[in-house]
């Protein structure tokens, strides 16, 4: 015949941390990591919008150019107005005319009596 012997199990002890080194009591669960990411991300954000908007690539008011109000006559063309500003500032008279035609949106060439149109000045 068999014999069954029962012994009390016993706990494995637990290991203490040493006193020079205190247990942190704070536990990120996976919702605290990416909250604490989120945030770290929106920071990132903020600080790289704030220093884009210093940028060397901004235009101060002392980097616009020179304009002058030009009012049509009769008889003028865009071209004669161009030619003019041309002659000033030393430019060819086509690279003027689109210039003027940009500063003022205009589509053509076209232009009419009494209209005031943006001309740069050197």
């Amino acid at each position: 015949m068999s014999t069954i012997t029962l012994a009390p199990r016993v706990a494995p002890t637990r290991r203490t941390t040493s006193p020079s080194r205190p247990r942190s009591q704070v536990r990120l669960t996976r919702r605290g990591r990416l909250v604490v990411f989120l945030l770290a991300l929106a920071v990132a954000a903020l600080a790289a919008v704030w220093l884009a908007a210093g940028s060397a690539a901004t235009r101060d008011d002392a980097g616009a150019p020179q304009l002058d109000l030009v009012t049509v006559a009769p008889g003028d063309t865009l071209w004669d107005i161009a030619s003019d500003a041309a002659t000033r500032s030393g430019d060819d008279v086509r690279d003027m005319m689109r210039t003027i035609q940009q500063l003022n949106t205009l589509d053509g060439s076209v232009v009419y009596v009494g209209q005031e149109l943006r001309v740069p000045t050197p």
